[in-house]
């Protein structure tokens, strides 16, 4: 399934930005662009749009009158250069703000947290939606797509991490804390400064370690309680079920 877009922004420049980024993802696709976001409304009751990306400060108006006037709500994107909307963004449930000159690097996570709502989050009978959850990471200067259901866990390497899957190992330029804000909480968890989990991937518990595909990980003393909390709960879930 393609997950449909558009951009709204005055500025040309930012919207060659946003589109020359987007063309790295084959599931990402720009159905139109816009300078004027009144002539936006038409393309939003023709079709079903899944994400605007949408500049704020704008002559014929504002990103935000603009908010408030649609009819439904797609998964919307602030593109500004001002930081000081981010509080009033936030508090009108935006999925993402980005502050330009956007890099591709902060994109691809925005595009991460799409992929998560889209795919993972959105209930849908819709064959076309039944596809592996995934995310993209940037290895070598390579977009690598990893299906969630693969990762069994992810170790902090200071500057980089590397994500160890069932297919191979990945070495990224990122920290732990941003990758595990773009994993869905539901099946990922830290249970050390270093080490990020797939929460299913557990085969046991011993002491303050839990084992993964053979490998023993450490639970640190400030992530105890909440890691065997969540552990044994998801397994009392399983057992009831």
């Amino acid at each position: 399934m393609k997950i449909k877009c558009i951009i709204i922004d005055d500025e040309p420049l930012a919207i060659s930005v946003i589109e020359n980024h987007l063309k790295n993802f084959d599931h990402m696709e720009i159905v139109e662009t816009f300078n004027n976001p009144l002539k936006a409304y038409r393309i939003l009751e023709q079709e079903k749009i899944d994400v605007i990306f949408l500049d704020i400060n704008m002559p014929q108006m504002t990103g935000f009158a603009f908010i408030d006037n649609l009819s439904y709500k797609p998964l919307i994107v602030i593109t500004t250069a001002y930081r000081e909307y981010a509080v009033k963004s936030f508090e009108l449930n935006i999925l993402d703000y980005l502050v330009k000159p956007i890099p591709f690097n902060r994109f691809l996570k925005t595009v991460n947290k799409i992929y998560q709502q889209v795919y993972v989050n959105t209930a849908s009978t819709d064959a076309s939606l039944q596809q592996e959850p995934h995310i993209f990471l940037k290895v070598n200067k390579k977009l690598i797509k990893i299906n969630l259901n693969d990762i069994l866990y992810i170790e902090s390497l200071k500057d980089y991490i590397k994500v160890l899957t069932t297919l191979g190992d990945y070495v990224v330029h990122k920290s732990l804390s941003a990758i595990t804000e773009e994993l869905p909480q539901s099946n990922f968890m830290r249970i050390h400064r270093s080490y990020t989990i797939s929460i299913n991937k557990i085969v046991a518990l011993e002491g303050n370690t839990v084992e993964i595909s053979n490998r023993k990980i450490p639970i640190g003393r400030n992530y105890t309680k909440q890691a065997k909390e969540r552990i044994f709960n998801i397994n009392d879930d399983k057992e009831n079920k």
